[in-house]
Order: C-alpha cells, then sequence, then structure tokens
C-alpha cells in the first residue's frame, strides 16, 4: 500500500506590492541591494476585508476543477490565520466547498513546517486505512500582522494560500519518511504577542524600534532575524542529512531539494554547507515572497512543470515556534 501527491494549486493574494512601491514607503533603504540578497521582487497582500479563509477558498476550487470534491475524506487547514478562535476553520471550509459530511476536519497552527507537517499527518491517516483522500489546505495572510513602518518584514512576507490533495494508492508509494524537530525555547523569536488569551489586543501599545529603523507593536509581527537565521544554519543542514539517511539515500540520489522559501541568502548559505549543486536544490522567491506554510507546496507545483520523470525530493520546513521537519516524497509530473 502507498499514497501520492496527486495535485497542488495555489493563489495569491491580488494586491501586488513591488520593491519599486517599497522603496517610496521606506526611501532611505536600498531596495536593489535587498532585491539581489533575498531574491524577491514581488509580494502580494489581501485587501482590508479579504482572509486567508478566501484565498483558501479559491485555491480549493481550482483543485476541483480537475478532482471530484465529494472524493475528499478528511481535511487538514494550516494557518495562523484562522477565520475565529473558535470555531474550527477547516469545518467551515467543508460547508462552503459544498464536501460531504461523513469526513474529518481539522485546523493545525504551524508555520513555516505546517506544509511538511501535513504531508506527514495525511500519510499517518492512509497507512493506517481511516481515509483514502485528503486535502491539505495551507493559507497564511500574514500582511494583516505587519506594522505598516516594519520595513523588514513588509519586504519579506507574502499572502498566499494552497491546496494539495494526498491520495492512497495501489501502485506507487510516493511518500517515504518523515522526521520532526520543536525548541519552543525559542517561541518568542517570531511572534505575534498581543491578541489572543495571554496578552490581549492593546490598542494603545507602544511602538518600539528594532533593527536598522524598524517599528512594530506587540499587537504585530516581531521576527528576530538574527535568531532565526542562526537557529536555521545550526539546525537545518545536519536535520536534512538525518532525513536522507533515515530514507536510506545519499545525497547525491536526491533530484531535488525543496526547502522553505524563507529568503535567497539564507538558502544559498545552507546548500552550500551541504554542498548541494545549485541545479539540484529549488530557490524562487521573486514573485510572491515568503508565504509561510505556503512556500514549499508553491515551489512544488512550479519545479513539477520541469520535469518528465519520476524525482526524488527532500522538503524541509522550519521557523515559527521553533519547529521544524522535513522527508521525502517523489513526484514524476506536474502536479
Amino acid at each position: 500500500m502507498g499514497m501520492v501527491i496527486k495535485a497542488i494549486e495555489y493563489v495569491h493574494a491580488e494586491n501586488k506590492i513591488t520593491n519599486k512601491d517599497l522603496q517610496e514607503a521606506f526611501p532611505d533603504y536600498d531596495f536593489s541591494k535587498f532585491e539581489e540578497k533575498v531574491g524577491i521582487k514581488n509580494r502580494y497582500w489581501v485587501g482590508k476585508n479579504e482572509t486567508a479563509f478566501d484565498l483558501a477558498l479559491k485555491a480549493c476550487e481550482k483543485l476541483f476543477e480537475n478532482y471530484d470534491r465529494q472524493e475528499i475524506d478528511y481535511i487538514l487547514y494550516c494557518t495562523q490565520s484562522p477565520e475565529y478562535f473558535l470555531p474550527t476553520t477547516a469545518c467551515i471550509l467543508q460547508n462552503q466547498l459544498g464536501i460531504k459530511k461523513n469526513i474529518g476536519a481539522l485546523d493545525f497552527n504551524l508555520g513555516c513546517s505546517g506544509y511538511t507537517y501535513g504531508i506527514s499527518l495525511a500519510k499517518g491517516l492512509i497507512s493506517s486505512e481511516q481515509v483514502k483522500n485528503v486535502l491539505l489546505v495551507t493559507a497564511e495572510t500574514y500582511s494583516k500582522y505587519l506594522h505598516p513602518n516594519d520595513r523588514s518584514n513588509r519586504s519579506i512576507f507574502g499572502d498566499a494560500a494552497t491546496a494539495t490533495l494526498i491520495s492512497y494508492s495501489e501502485e506507487e508509494d510516493g511518500i517515504g519518511n518523515f522526521m520532526f524537530g520543536t525548541d519552543g525555547l525559542g517561541y518568542d523569536k517570531l511572534i505575534v504577542k498581543n491578541g489572543c488569551s495571554r496578552f490581549s489586543y492593546d490598542p494603545n501599545a507602544p511602538e518600539i524600534v528594532y533593527g536598522t529603523d524598524n517599528t512594530y507593536t506587540d499587537n504585530h509581527l516581531y521576527m528576530n532575524g538574527p535568531d532565526v537565521f542562526n537557529f536555521t544554519n545550526e539546525v537545518i543542514p545536519n536535520f536534512t542529512k538525518e532525513i536522507v539517511e533515515l530514507n536510506n539515500l545519499s545525497v547525491d540520489k536526491i533530484d531535488q531539494f525543496v526547502f522553505h522559501q524563507a529568503n535567497a541568502y539564507m538558502l544559498n548559505f545552507m546548500r552550500k554547507r551541504l554542498k548541494i549543486a545549485s541545479d539540484n536544490f529549488f530557490i524562487d522567491l521573486e514573485d510572491g515572497g515568503n508565504t509561510v506554510s505556503c512556500t514549499i507546496p508553491i515551489a512544488l507545483k512550479k519545479y513539477s512543470e520541469l520535469i518528465d520523470k519520476e524525482s526524488a525530493i527532500i522538503i524541509v520546513g522550519f521557523g515559527v515556534g521553533l519547529s521544524w521537519s522535513g522527508g521525502l516524497i517523489k513526484i514524476k509530473n506536474k502536479l
């Protein structure tokens, strides 16, 4: 018995923000150097009354143009931008999509490691013979958490949603072994402090300046970039090697490495540490930026359009939590 990733679809928000737009907002910063180093040209943000759920609906409808929604047995919805504190957004998604009622549906709150966790969760559901078809949805609108004067984070993050169909297969097994990591000591390295149970939203929260002229409040997203970078480069290269070994392979037998698309500088730094050729290490942030849990499925969709035979791919997610996970998948045609 096996399982495969049958299809991936994605959507960005419609509001395109170019580096030229940001240059006008932050005239003292050189966005040409940013573009060269970080690799992002455009990012897309939702409008005031648009949510991650709206994007998720669009991504799922794209998927169901070619697949029967009534075959779905389980919805896994990964987001840190839920519609409500409660109820579960996945339940609302089932209704809005008109999917049958005798299914499972749950949200899980993870960021940049969310997609890899989701693939592994889907594998567990299918391999235990509970279900045959899982709809894995990722949807994020970090733009709603960004302070208007936070130049760093406004440069990096974009909004998007993806829909992935993972299905039972008698003929092939396209999902290998996965590994996980957690270090909650670093929970505050990437955080929106106010607005939930511990600290309520504070309309009078004071502005805080950090880094090079970046501003936020505790109502907004804060990221300690240097600490996140150090964590990534201390943990992820060796973790990647462990994933390869767990799947009884060697680095040279992997056709492509698809990491969370955080920024090009960080990715190239890790690629060189792992001694992986650039042709075997996917980097594509130009149009969309860092879309959190959506970056890996978007990258997989784009990579699948370039191949005409089966590819062994290591996918690795890492970030907010601190959380990381990864594993082996195989695809052989356009998703």
